[in-house]
Order: structure tokens, then sequence, then C-alpha cells
């Protein structure tokens, strides 16, 4: 199983950017499909964004515009770079290798996260 560890997060004002850095213990050329989720306190953890072996990209619609996901498949690494963050983007962010299968995602591991907090 592919282990993978998070970096890049930290403390930003509004408005500000962050980038988000996940490393893979072995190669990811081959995985399915990439994500991103994040974790508010007292709420869900949340599907932020995805990226397949294709290049496909997915993002829910409160970070569409501002976060763009990528892979370097040579690095073995996964982005996520984040623009115009607001107060809502704080959470614990993580990295995680996905199975996505028409509509539907499933979770094969997880990153142990990195916190991301945005000051008003």
């Amino acid at each position: 199983q592919v282990q993978l560890v998070e970096s890049g997060g930290g403390l930003v004002q509004a408005g500000g950017s962050l980038r988000l850095s996940c490393a893979a213990s072995g190669s990811i050329s081959a995985i399915n499909a990439m994500a991103w989720y994040r974790q508010a306190p007292g709420k869900a953890r949340e599907l932020v964004a995805g990226i397949r072996s294709g290049g496909n990209t997915y993002y829910i619609d409160s970070v569409k515009g501002r976060f763009t996901i990528s892979r370097d498949n040579a690095k073995n690494t996964v982005s996520l770079q984040m623009n115009s963050l607001n107060a809502q983007d704080t959470a614990m962010y993580y990295c995680a290798v996905v199975r996505w299968i028409y509509n539907s995602v499933y979770v094969d591991s997880w990153g142990q996260g990195t916190q991301v907090t945005v000051s008003s």
C-alpha cells in the first residue's frame, strides 16, 4: 500500500495562497486517481478535488476557480494550489489514493493530514 505524506499547510490571511503537496512512497503512475479531502471541526470530511490518471479533474463548487489539483507521476507527488483563501477553507487537508468509478469515489488510503488555517 502506498504511504502518503502531506506538507505545505499553515496559517495564511484571507485572500492569500498556499500550495499543498502529497508525496507518495511508491509509484502513482498506475493509480486510478488521487484526491484531496478536508475536514473542518465539527464537520464531515469532504472531497475537495480529485485527479484521474488521464488528467481529468473534479472540484467541489466552493473551490472552483480558486484551487488547482495536479499530479507529477515522475515525482510521485500530487499538489493542491489554493488561491483566494477564505475562512471557510480552514480545515485539516488529507491526501488520498482513490478509485474513481463513474460518479463514485472509494478511498484506498489516507495521508496523515496537514492543517490549513485562514485568518480573516
